[in-house]
């Protein structure tokens, strides 16, 4: 058991960054906001978008 855990502490390399190692999210930073805050909502809005045009696509396919 010993052996395994001392396996996977020297597999960690410390000169990369870790997940804990970043902080939080500094929404001043124009980088970040872009990133964690318009991105998604963008993405959000043209999902829908999308779907609303597929849904009147389909409807002009079926009528008689």
């Amino acid at each position: 058991m010993r052996n395994t855990l001392y396996a996977l502490v020297l597999q960690k390399s410390s000169f990369t960054p870790n997940p804990g190692d970043t902080g939080t999210v500094d929404l001043s930073r124009p980088f970040d906001l872009i990133v964690f805050v318009i991105t998604p909502i963008v993405l959000v809005i043209l999902y829908f978008i999308w779907k609303r045009m597929k849904k009147k696509d389909k409807e002009k396919t079926n009528l008689p």
